[in-house]
């Protein structure tokens, strides 16, 4: 993801409260919101619904991967039949929910994404993928052309439920593009705010690449479990 209109219209409303962007992958996502390394973050779904509110925001087209000089560069778009005679990579930190490969699996399976790609400019085989995670992971050699049956990688904004604090609240607002003076929302940031209270709010990654599961945490004081706590 590159939520750089989301972090700038942050630093508009609360400027005296800094946004930090924290880039993790996919798979670690979790994690970080757990153990307190983030306030929120943008996820790929599922998550555990039992412990994280999650608000989807997009489905990604999903892709497939080649060299250059693969027979499917000559369609705009392909289907998983038009990989049938393929060897199909399949990364363990795949994010998408295959009930069942297309084309002809892999002997091992690579340890990531980015190994994968590798293999793929190697010519071993083609990689199906979130479009993003062609992007961030591309190379000269290498190109994409969607395919229209395989399965989607959903984002959403996600965060612990039990840490719903007012900074979430604002963050959530921006994503969702309320307005400053929206009744859902909390209130504008004084022009001159005679004091700073710590709270908490998460984005992704301002400039980063897309692609990654990112976290953001805001200005402020932790706890030793990384609950935010405030200076008065």
């Amino acid at each position: 993801m590159t939520p750089a209109k989301w972090v700038r219209i942050w630093n508009e409303r609360l400027p005296h409260i800094p946004l930090t962007l924290v880039a993790v992958s996919a798979v670690e996502a979790s994690d970080v919101l757990r153990d307190g390394g983030a306030d929120a973050g943008f996820v790929r779904l599922p998550v555990d619904r039992t412990y994280f509110s999650a608000i989807p925001l997009y489905t990604e087209t999903t892709v497939v991967v080649v060299p250059k000089d693969h027979v499917v560069t000559a369609a705009d778009e392909v289907t998983t039949e038009d990989l049938a005679d393929d060897v199909v990579l399949h990364p363990l930190d795949d994010t998408l929910d295959w009930e069942r490969l297309p084309g002809r699996p892999a002997i091992e399976r690579p340890a990531s994404t980015k190994d994968a790609v590798e293999l793929v400019a190697a010519g071993v085989g083609v990689l199906l993928v979130p479009q993003s995670l062609a992007r961030l992971n591309h190379r000269r050699d290498l190109t994409y052309r969607p395919v229209t049956d395989a399965p989607q990688s959903r984002v959403a904004l996600s965060w612990p439920e039990e840490m719903t604090t007012d900074m979430v609240e604002d963050f959530i607002g921006v994503v969702r593009g309320r307005t400053v003076n929206s009744t859902r929302g909390r209130v504008a940031t004084p022009a001159q705010p005679k004091r700073a209270s710590a709270g908490g709010a998460q984005g992704k990654s301002g400039g980063r690449k897309p692609g990654r599961a990112t976290g953001a945490r805001r200005g402020g004081e932790r706890g030793r479990r990384g609950r935010p706590r405030r200076r008065s």
